[in-house]
């Protein structure tokens, strides 16, 4: 009834409610709250709970029947980031999606740091198709986890000869470590504030670090090499 109303009273072509993450126990509680974090998310208004307004891509979706057939409906031959890509379709083509915090519904995150690992390196890697076929990313923000992974990439090959890079690396680490610390703390509840603290900063890395890898190794199988994804890319994760 809320996307219905949403459609209506905007004109948006999508529209949906802010990811709503619920954990069960840890560490999926503590994976829960990273992705509310705006360090670990990057600021997406997708995942601010009380954001009404256009977004460049939404949780779920609804759409009109006629918009969604002349958009093309979504891009199969994507495994990940098929929403996003029908999205980016959208405000491209002079469309609007629209959150409304009005439209509740709620998502449960994987329950583990290696399946959320794996989850966001698929995210990653399937971006570039995504890239190559339009162009330009949707945002910077998106193209953030892999200069951060391949900037601690070159500083590690250069620390055998450089002092410099050595610093540098440990500068990058520490500040990183402590950004992911305290943005954990900030959304870490009593009784289990500081467990909380560290499984959301974990959480944060493995979105990050997965996020990064995932990129890079697309960059270079797909773009450089021209070769067809595999299994680490193409098999769904749960």
């Amino acid at each position: 009834a809320e996307c219905l109303a949403a459609l209506k009273s905007t004109g948006a072509t999508c529209v949906g409610g802010p990811w709503r993450p619920v954990g069960d126990g840890w560490p999926q509680a503590a994976i829960a709250l990273a992705f509310q974090s705006r360090f670990g998310s990057g600021g997406a208004a997708s995942r601010r709970l009380d954001y009404s307004g256009p977004v460049d891509t939404v949780y779920l979706g609804a759409w009109r029947r006629e918009d969604l057939i002349r958009l093309g409906g979504f891009d199969e031959s994507l495994v990940r980031n098929q929403d996003d890509e029908l999205n980016l379709r959208i405000v491209r083509s002079g469309g609007v999606v629209w959150q409304s915090a009005a439209i509740r519904s709620t998502y449960t995150p994987r329950a583990s740091f290696v399946a959320l690992f794996r989850q966001f390196y698929q995210y990653g890697y399937w971006k570039v198709p995504v890239i190559r076929k339009h162009r330009l990313p949707a945002s910077l923000r998106h193209l953030a986890p892999f200069v951060f992974v391949a900037g601690l990439a070159c500083l590690t090959a250069l620390t055998p000869w450089s002092m410099l890079a050595r610093a540098a690396l440990a500068t990058v680490l520490g500040v990183y470590a402590l950004t992911a610390l305290f943005s954990g703390a900030a959304l870490a509840c009593a009784p289990h504030r500081l467990r909380d603290a560290v499984g959301i900063a974990t959480a944060i890395t493995c979105m990050h670090l997965g996020y990064g890898i995932g990129f890079g190794h697309a960059l270079v199988e797909v773009l450089l090499l021209r070769r067809t994804p595999g299994a680490v890319a193409t098999r769904l994760t749960r």
